[in-house]
């Protein structure tokens, strides 16, 4: 959806540089399109993470040579590296993925130092494919 609404705002400019529409036209095409991103960026994801208290709870993650675990004030989950099939990193994220539908995103931020991020990379390389 957001490809669809940045490709309007870019006809829309293309369109009022040729002067195929008018500067009301443009200028209301403008205003829908950052509507609609703070729309994206903001508003939305304040709602959701607001309506659900899973993104409220503190979460612990251990990471060990035979597996990890996920630790909660309401109980705890471990796995053995074998149940991911494949991990992606991102700038500020470790994805790792069980299957197509279901994945943890592990925050770099948890990590205490760079030390330790770069331990988590190691330990994933061993034990995981990647993407």
């Amino acid at each position: 959806m957001i490809i669809v609404v940045n490709a309007f705002a870019f006809v829309s400019v293309l369109l009022y540089t040729f002067h195929k529409i008018t500067l009301w036209a443009f200028m209301t095409g403008i205003l829908l399109w950052f509507v609609l991103m703070i729309s994206f960026w903001f508003i939305l994801p304040g709602i959701v993470y607001r309506r659900n208290e899973t993104f409220r709870d503190e979460f612990t993650m251990n990471f060990e040579q035979n597996g990890f675990s996920l630790r909660h004030e309401r109980g705890s989950r471990e796995w053995r590296w074998e149940a991911l099939s494949n991990f992606v990193e991102s700038p500020n994220f470790f994805h790792l993925y069980f299957d197509a539908r279901s994945f943890f995103l592990v925050p770099k931020s948890g990590f205490k130092d760079k030390d330790e991020v770069f331990e988590m990379r190691q330990l994933l390389k061993q034990k995981v494919r990647k993407l």
